[in-house]
């Protein structure tokens, strides 16, 4: 049996980040870092369903409420140290410029790599993320 990957449509949409507290994962998101909120949703037992995501962007993130020890103990540790995520932008000095004016902790300065400019930054857990604005296609 073969998969014919000519049929249908398949995409990643949600990626779940563990976090403490959703309102504080919130602030962090849309406040620092300027995502939309797209859908905050109470569910059964104190849950939510919380997803946020860039302006115009396709993938989100699910914000996911740490449940017990094993779960909490992740929090900010979900690449064991490496980055997490990757946030592509289209204009890296204006966006590293409000990262910074909103408190967004830098781990190295600039750095030009073969795939665009690069810097790393933590949120509000320690989680790494890279900011990337790619190089332009030839």
């Amino acid at each position: 049996m073969t998969i014919d990957d000519r049929t249908g449509r398949r995409r990643l949409s949600l990626t779940t980040m563990l976090v403490r507290d959703y309102d504080e994962a919130i602030a962090f998101c849309v406040g620092k870092l300027g995502f939309e909120l797209r859908e905050d949703t109470k569910l059964a037992d104190g849950k939510r369903w919380v997803v946020v995501g860039p302006p115009r962007g396709d993938a989100s993130l699910l914000l996911a409420s740490a449940i017990g020890e094993q779960q909490s103990a992740t929090v900010g540790r979900q690449g064991s140290g490496r980055v997490f995520l990757f946030l592509e932008t289209d204009d890296f000095a204006r966006d590293h410029a409000r990262y910074l004016a909103a408190g967004v902790v830098f781990r190295e300065p600039l750095r030009s790599e073969p795939y665009g400019m690069v810097s790393k930054f933590e949120d509000l857990y320690e989680n790494l993320w890279d900011l990337i604005e790619p190089h332009a296609s030839d």
